[in-house]
């Protein structure tokens, strides 16, 4: 038995190819029959890496009943050599927003004798809700030598690395209020963009905090690799990649709108202030706390009912009303 995996043409390695790239990988190099199958020869192609899985082009590929054709959830014609060939075939679902994308016309999973696997827990429920089939979870790993905390920060200015790509007009839209309540020299951003892996690591090593943006998918890459590459906090709104990378301890020390446990009082000296409490101690996170507002120096918001003075109205001039 063999695994084959389809490795989409693209230009550059995304985080799925990535993903995709690392699971034959780890499967050869645990001594078990896999490769990469790549439709395109003008395309990316992994090099330069040490007992890496090979890679065999899309005419080569021979398949039996007892191989597996595993194929990202966005190229379904994908699955035709491995339904032909009545292997056990695989969607593998990173990307929840893809799942029926390229479906043809008139066809349907319920159609297809394929199974799934889900990148994450949320994916996995989408894909059940969605499909009426349940699907394993096989999560991304982040490799430790290359994200990897530094010594030290660099002093100056809080520098907030951002991706572009993921979602560029919701970055810019935080980035225009961010400068707007605090002057546009109170912090230095940094857009993590067109770098490979260690390019990658090397910039959010030299970054205070990185700012997740994105679109609802699921599981994606980006905000899994601060906390070992840099060993700094991010900011991400919910649905970008905080259901499943903040998910809470089974112990919980701190529910949503509650009290903490460990400091006896509203749960708002940690660094899960506004989540949940996340599987480091508050030790950790206690270094975090008021960052947006000590380090920043960001005003503190006026709140009916917290006894502030009322902030007196103004006019679009400045001027008192």
């Amino acid at each position: 038995m063999k695994t084959c995996i389809f490795l989409p043409p693209v230009r550059k390695p995304t985080g799925g190819v990535t993903v995709l790239r690392q699971i034959a990988d780890i499967l050869h190099q645990s001594g078990r029959e896999a490769c990469l199958v790549a439709r395109d020869r003008s395309g990316w192609r992994p090099e330069g890496l040490a007992d890496a899985a090979p890679v065999l082009d899309w005419e080569k590929l021979d398949l039996s009943p007892e191989d597996i054709w595993l194929v990202p959830e966005g190229w379904v014609n994908a699955l035709a050599p491995g339904l032909e060939a009545r292997a056990r075939c695989y969607s593998y679902v990173q990307n929840w927003a893809y799942l029926f994308s390229s479906l043809p016309p008139g066809v349907t999973w319920a159609q297809l004798p394929a199974s799934f696997l889900s990148v994450s827990a949320p994916v996995a429920h989408f894909v059940r809700e969605a499909t009426g089939r349940d699907s394993l979870v096989l999560r991304p790993g982040i490799d430790r030598s290359i994200f990897q905390a530094p010594e030290a920060k660099p002093g100056g200015k809080p520098r907030i690395a951002f991706m572009p790509r993921k979602n560029k007009a919701l970055a810019a839209q935080i980035r225009a209020v961010f400068e707007n309540r605090n002057g546009p020299d109170r912090a230095r951003w940094l857009e993590v963009e067109g770098l490979d892996t260690f390019g990658v690591a090397e910039a959010l090593r030299s970054s205070h905090i990185f700012l997740m943006t994105g679109f609802p998918e699921g599981c994606p890459l980006p905000p899994w690799r601060p906390w070992p590459a840099a060993a700094c906090p991010w900011a991400s709104p919910a649905w970008a990649a905080g259901t499943i990378c903040a998910r809470p301890r089974k112990t919980r020390a701190f529910r949503p709108g509650g009290r903490c446990a460990r400091f006896r009082g509203p749960a708002t000296g940690c660094g899960a202030r506004t989540a949940t409490c996340w599987t480091r101690p508050c030790a950790w996170n206690r270094p975090w706390a008021g960052w947006n507002r000590a380090r920043l120096n960001m005003p503190t918001p006026w709140r009916p009912g917290s006894g502030q003075p009322t902030p007196t109205p103004r006019h679009s001039n400045g001027k008192m009303s």
